[in-house]
């Protein structure tokens, strides 16, 4: 349709739009675990065992959390835009996989793996001309 058409000239106001959604949520998500204090991180952490790492559990839930919360700061800004998508979809890779190694369904999954694939697109696009990068 004609009309349709005519959105692609608005293509920067729609990874605008993107990247606030989907950035306000990283923050929402981030923010209590980055809250949380170490009891929280080790928790969060322990899901590198699924990847054969078994040290350092604070250290890996905190760089979750600050990855979940931060990340997403920068994502509305468009600031360091695909490092930091590169970063959460390494969070949302080991999020899944611990969905799965946890016997949870594909469904408990679901929101890990969309977001895996958001940010993976992403890293391509790019964060658009409304954007610090202006990539």
């Amino acid at each position: 349709m004609a009309v349709f058409g005519k959105l692609e000239r608005y293509s920067g106001t729609g990874l605008l739009l993107m990247r606030l959604g989907l950035g306000a949520m990283m923050v929402v998500h981030g923010y209590p675990k980055l809250a949380g204090g170490a009891e929280k991180w080790e928790k969060i952490g322990k899901a590198m065992e699924h990847l054969g790492v078994h040290a350092y559990f604070t250290a890996w839930g905190l760089m979750a959390a600050v990855t979940e919360c931060l990340g997403g700061i920068l994502i509305i800004l468009g600031l360091f835009f695909r490092p930091a998508s590169l970063l959460i979809m390494f969070t949302m890779f080991v999020a899944a996989l611990h969905h799965f190694k946890s016997g949870d369904s594909l469904g408990d999954a679901s929101h890990a793996i969309e977001l895996f694939f958001t940010f993976l697109g992403l890293l391509f696009v790019g964060p658009g001309k409304y954007s610090v990068d202006k990539s």
